[in-house]
C-alpha cells in the first residue's frame, strides 16, 4: 500500500490514487490507514456506528457508515477550500465500527459510550459516521467527560429534543433533550441549523427554547447566506469546546434523498459545506454525521455529500491539532 507519508517521518496518509485505482482495496474513510496500521494511536479517529434501532420512520442508517466510506474513495489529500492537507497535518485513521446491540437500545447506548471513552482516552478526536441520531447521546456523554459541558451545533431538519417515542427515552428524536437533562451541554451555546417542516405543535418550539437552543432555519440560511450564518454561530460558540452533530437530512431531499425522515425545503450541500468552513476557527473537539440510509439513495448523492461533510470536519480538527502543536 502506497501512502502519502510513512510513520517514521510524519502521519501515515491515504493510498496514493495515482498508483492504486480508487476502486481497488478496502474502503476505509478517504482510503486512510486502519487504526491498527498506525500503532493504535491517532489524532482523529474516523469510526462507524452501524446502529439504527432508534429510528421512527425509514430504517437503514446502519449501513450509512460503510456507504460514506465507499463514497469517500474520491476524496483527495489537499483541501483547497481550507488551504490544508488534513492527512499530513495530523494522523487520521479509520478505527472501524463500534458493534452495538441492535435489539437493546439501552445496552447499545452503553456500548457506544464505552467505546468512545476508549478512543477519546487515547487522545484522539472522533469523527463518527452513523447510524441514526440516537448515537449522539452516548458520544456527547463521552466528550463531556473529557471537556466538561460542550457547545453544540446541531444540523438537522428536526429538533430532536422531544421527550419520548412510544414511551422510549432513547430514540433518534430525543438525544438532545436527554443531553440537556444530564447537564453535558453548555446551554449558553446551543444551536439548531437547517430545521424546517411540520411539528407536533407550537409547544415543541417553546420547550426547545427553554432548553437553551437557538434556531437557524433552512429558510434563514437561504435568505441570509452561509457567511452571515457562520458568523452568528461563531459568536454564539466563542472559544468553548464544540461538538458538531450533522443529520444529513438537514440537506434538501434533492441533495440527500438517502435518509430516513426527509423534509422538503432544506439546505443545499454547498450551503452546508460553506457554513462548516466558516467555523474553522472554532474549537471542534469531535463530530458526527448520521442518518445516511443508502437504500433510499440515488447514484450515491447522499453518501457523497456526507463524505465531503466529514472531510471538512476532519480538516478543521486536523488544522487545530497542528496549530496546537506549533504553539507548544
Amino acid at each position: 500500500m502506497t501512502t502519502a507519508a510513512s510513520a517514521s517521518n510524519g502521519p501515515v496518509g491515504p493510498v496514493d490514487s495515482s498508483r492504486v485505482p480508487r476502486y481497488a482495496g478496502p474502503a476505509t474513510f478517504a482510503r486512510l490507514p486502519r487504526l491498527d496500521e498506525v500503532g493504535g494511536r491517532t489524532d482523529v479517529a474516523v469510526v462507524g456506528v452501524p446502529f439504527d434501532s432508534g429510528v421512527s420512520y425509514r430504517p437503514g442508517a446502519r449501513f450509512g457508515g460503510n456507504a460514506i466510506r465507499e463514497a469517500s474513495r474520491l476524496l483527495r489529500p489537499y483541501n483547497p477550500a481550507q488551504d490544508a492537507s488534513p492527512f499530513a497535518l495530523a494522523q487520521v485513521a479509520d478505527a472501524g465500527d463500534i458493534a452495538a446491540n441492535p435489539f437493546n437500545i439501552n445496552e447499545a447506548v452503553e456500548t457506544i459510550e464505552a467505546a468512545a471513552d476508549d478512543l477519546l482516552g487515547s487522545g484522539a478526536r472522533m469523527m463518527t459516521l452513523g447510524g441514526d441520531h440516537t448515537i449522539a447521546l452516548p458520544l456527547l456523554r463521552s466528550v463531556a467527560k473529557k471537556h466538561g459541558p460542550v457547545a453544540l451545533l446541531h444540523f438537522d431538519a428536526h429538533l430532536d429534543t422531544w421527550d419520548t417515542y412510544f414511551g422510549a427515552e432513547y430514540t433518534h428524536g430525543t438525544p438532545f433533550r436527554r443531553a440537556v437533562e444530564e447537564g453535558i451541554l453548555d446551554t449558553e451555546a446551543l444551536s439548531h441549523v437547517g430545521t424546517r417542516g411540520p411539528l407536533y405543535g407550537k409547544q415543541d418550539l417553546t420547550d426547545d427554547e427553554k432548553m437553551g437552543f437557538g434556531i437557524v432555519t433552512s429558510a434563514d440560511v437561504y435568505r441570509r447566506g452561509a457567511d452571515e450564518v457562520a458568523d452568528q454561530l461563531r459568536q454564539r460558540i466563542g472559544d468553548r469546546p464544540l461538538y458538531i452533530s450533522i443529520d444529513i437530512d438537514c440537506l434538501d431531499p434533492a441533495h440527500a434523498p438517502g435518509t430516513g425522515t426527509p423534509e422538503a425545503g432544506g439546505m443545499t450541500s454547498r450551503e452546508l459545506l460553506e457554513i462548516l468552513r466558516g467555523l474553522a476557527s472554532c474549537n471542534l473537539v469531535s463530530a458526527d454525521v448520521v442518518e445516511v440510509a443508502p437504500a433510499y439513495d440515488h447514484a450515491e448523492i447522499t453518501s457523497v455529500a456526507a463524505s465531503h461533510t466529514a472531510y471538512e470536519l476532519t480538516t478543521i480538527m486536523s488544522r487545530q491539532i497542528a496549530a496546537g502543536r506549533q504553539g507548544q
